[in-house]
C-alpha cells in the first residue's frame, strides 16, 4: 500500500484535500503530517489543487511502500513499490 506524507501546513492543504477526496485514498494525521494511503496508485492533479509550482514541487515529505513515478506540472503519481 503506497503511502505519501505531506507536511500539514497551509501551503499544502489544497493538495491534502484533493488527495483525501480521491476514491480509495485514506487520509489521517500523523504528527505534523498528513498520511495519504491507497491500495493502488495515488494520482493528484496539480491544477485541481490550485497550488503554485513552488509549493507543488515541495509537496512530498516522504513515501513508504511506493515510489514517485511522476511529479510534473500535470500530476503527482505514487505507485506501489
Amino acid at each position: 500500500m503506497p503511502t505519501l506524507y505531506v507536511l500539514d501546513v497551509e501551503n499544502f492543504r489544497p493538495v491534502i484535500e484533493v488527495a483525501a477526496a480521491l476514491p480509495g485514498v485514506i487520509c489521517r494525521r500523523v504528527g505534523d503530517y498528513a498520511e495519504l494511503s491507497a491500495e493502488g496508485e495515488i494520482t493528484i492533479d496539480r491544477r485541481a489543487t490550485g497550488v503554485n509550482h513552488a509549493a507543488w514541487y515541495s509537496t512530498v515529505a516522504g513515501v513508504a511502500d511506493g515510489r514517485v513515478v511522476q511529479q510534473d506540472k500535470d500530476a503527482l503519481r505514487v505507485v506501489p513499490a
